[in-house]
């Protein structure tokens, strides 16, 4: 599966709530509208995809407000100082997480700026059958592909 075919499953899960590409690539790319596909041929090209996956406008459809969406929350280790002035190693064990807050896509923008691959962390939220595809593609594919 290549970038291209990655940012259509994005791309598709945000148009379903409520998303509008066209209106989008003409405000904030170019003003003449070249067809979905030759749009998402742009965007897919020289690292343009960031311009759509970080847009706030994509981030709230994506992540609609008041939708129920499971994820899973990563491990993490981290350091506490607990009430006596002692620094200790805090580890939370992955979990779960099925609800949303009203304006969550703030909070995922966050976290996908600091992911290491943010279309990898949004592919995380895609429905189980995309998913399903997208893990069956290496990233050295997509990297050859792109």
């Amino acid at each position: 599966m290549n970038r291209k075919e990655l940012l259509r499953l994005l791309l598709n899960q945000a148009q379903f709530n409520g998303f509008e590409f066209r209106r989008w690539y003409q405000t904030h790319i170019r003003q003449i509208w070249p067809g979905a596909d030759e749009a998402l041929n742009l965007l897919a090209s020289e690292g343009r995809h960031f311009t759509l996956i970080f847009s706030h406008d994509f981030a709230r459809s994506f992540w609609r407000s008041g939708a129920h969406l499971s994820f899973m929350v990563p491990s993490t280790t981290y350091a506490r100082v607990t009430s006596q002035g002692d620094i200790v190693q805090v580890t939370r064990k992955p979990f779960t997480r099925r609800t949303i807050k009203p304006d969550v896509w703030r909070y995922h923008l966050q976290q996908m700026a600091i992911a290491e691959d943010p279309i990898d962390y949004l592919c995380r939220f895609l429905p189980a059958h995309d998913q399903v595809r997208v893990q069956q593609t290496t990233p050295e594919q997509v990297a050859a592909q792109a």
